[in-house]
C-alpha cells in the first residue's frame, strides 16, 4: 500500500513538514507515517543502559506528540508511527523505501548546515522528496524547472499532479543560458538569440503538452528565461508555493549527489521544493 512519510522532531521546521504531509496523505488518501529517529549521543565505549532506555522514551514520547498532531489536524486519516533508531536521514530514507513520497523540514534559507537531511534525502531518495521550507503565497504556484532531460519530465509529471490535487496554478521555467541547457549540446546556438529561443522554445512546449493534455483543468503557462536554470528558477521561486525540480539535470554522473540547480533551490529558494529522482522506482 502506498503511503507519505514524514519526519518529525518537535521542532518548528518539523511540524510545517508534519502539516504539509497531512495535506499530501488527505489529497492522495494515502495513509501518513510519522517517523522519528533517535540515537545515543556518545560513543559505544561509555554507554549507559539506564539512560539510553531514557533517551529512547523521550523519542518516543516526542514522536507521540507528532502523531497525536496529525490526528487532530485529521481525524479520519490513517496515522502510523515509526520510531528508529540511528540518524534521522538513514531512518527516513529506510522507512520511505516504498512510500509515495517522503516530507521533511527545513531551515530558512542560507541556514542549511553540511550534512542536512534536507539535502541528504533527496539527494539519496528514489522517490520524491518534498522539502518544506515556508507555506508561501496563499493563491498557490507551482513551478516546475525544465530542461529537456528525463528528469524534467519526472518534474512535469508531479508538478502536474499535485497542481491538480491542490487546484494550484503551475508554470513551467526552462534557463537555457548554460551550454548544459542547449538541446543536443549545441553551442552555436548561443551566437543567434532569435534562434535559441525558437529551439529552446519548442523543447518547452513539447515537454509540457503530454501534461496539459491529461490535467486540463491545470492552469499551466511556460516561460523561457535567458539565464542560467539555477538563476531563472530562483528568480521564479520568489512568487511560488511549490518548487519542482529533478535531482539531476543533464549531464552529472554521480548518482548520490544533487545537480547544480537542485542543491541550490534547496539551499535558497525560498519556498518549499519538491525534488524528483531521475532513476526509476
Amino acid at each position: 500500500m502506498s503511503y507519505v512519510v514524514v519526519g518529525y522532531d518537535g521542532t518548528g521546521d518539523s511540524e510545517r513538514a508534519l502539516r504539509w504531509a497531512v495535506k499530501e496523505a488527505q489529497l492522495r488518501r494515502m495513509p501518513l507515517t510519522v517517523c522519528h529517529a533517535w540515537r545515543w549521543p556518545y560513543p559505544i565505549s561509555h554507554i549507559d543502559y539506564e539512560g539510553v532506555a531514557i533517551v529512547r522514551r523521550m523519542g518516543e514520547h516526542l514522536l507521540d506528540h507528532g502523531v497525536a498532531l496529525a490526528r487532530e489536524l485529521a481525524p479520519s486519516l490513517t496515522v502510523r508511527k515509526r520510531l528508529r533508531d540511528g540518524s534521522a536521514a538513514p531512518a527516513l530514507l529506510g522507512e520511505g523505501q516504498d512510500a509515495e513520497l517522503i516530507v521533511v523540514g527545513s531551515h530558512e534559507p542560507d541556514e542549511m548546515p553540511v550534512g542536512s537531511t534536507a539535502l541528504q534525502v533527496p539527494a539519496r531518495a528514489d522517490r520524491p522528496v518534498v522539502v518544506v521550507r515556508s507555506p508561501g503565497p496563499r493563491d498557490g504556484l507551482i513551478v516546475v524547472g525544465v530542461d529537456g532531460s528525463a528528469g524534467a519530465d519526472g518534474a512535469l509529471a508531479f508538478g502536474f499532479e499535485e497542481a491538480a490535487l491542490r487546484g494550484w496554478r503551475l508554470r513551467a521555467v526552462y534557463g537555457c543560458w548554460e551550454p548544459g541547457a542547449a538541446p543536443d549540446g549545441d553551442l552555436s546556438l548561443f551566437g543567434d538569440e532569435d534562434r535559441l529561443r525558437r529551439v529552446c522554445g519548442t523543447v518547452l512546449e513539447r515537454a509540457v503538452a503530454p501534461w496539459r493534455v491529461k490535467y486540463p483543468n491545470v492552469q499551466a503557462t511556460t516561460s523561457l528565461v535567458l539565464k542560467s536554470p539555477r538563476e531563472a528558477l530562483l528568480e521564479a521561486a520568489e512568487d511560488a508555493t511549490l518548487m519542482v525540480a529533478g535531482a539531476r539535470g543533464t549531464g552529472v554522473v554521480e548518482p548520490l549527489t544533487l545537480g547544480a540547480t537542485s542543491d541550490a533551490l534547496l539551499k535558497h529558494a525560498p519556498c518549499t521544493v519538491a525534488v524528483i529522482p531521475n532513476r526509476p522506482r
